[in-house]
C-alpha cells in the first residue's frame, strides 16, 4: 500500500497511459481558401472514437469515418487533424503590450 502522494503518482501515471488521443475535423473550403473546426473528437486505444459537433455526438468505429459526415460537395473537403499541443499559438507576452 502507498502513501497518498504515491498512489496519487501511479493514478497519474496510469491515465497518462491511457488518455485517449484528441483530435478535430476541420472542413476545408475551396483549395486552401478557409477552414473552420467542424467537430472535436477522443480516439481510444480499441479503436473507436466519439465525436461532438454542434450539439450532436456520435460513437464510430474510427476517427476517419468521421470525415464523410463533413464533406459536402466538391468545395468542403473535411480533414482529420491530430492534436498537436506544440503548435498551439503562445500566449501574447503582457510585458510587451
Amino acid at each position: 500500500m502507498s502513501d497518498e502522494p504515491g498512489f496519487a503518482a501511479i493514478l497519474e501515471n496510469m491515465v497518462a497511459d491511457e488518455a485517449p488521443r484528441l483530435f478535430a475535423i476541420v472542413q476545408e473550403y475551396g483549395e486552401r481558401v478557409d477552414g473552420r473546426i467542424a467537430a472535436w473528437g477522443i480516439a481510444f486505444d480499441d479503436g473507436h472514437a466519439e465525436i461532438v459537433a454542434r450539439g450532436v455526438q456520435g460513437r464510430l468505429r474510427a476517427p476517419e469515418d468521421a470525415l464523410r459526415f463533413f464533406n459536402l460537395g466538391s468545395h468542403i473537403r473535411a480533414r482529420l487533424v491530430w492534436f498537436n499541443p506544440d503548435a498551439a499559438t503562445p500566449p501574447e507576452d503582457d510585458e510587451a503590450a
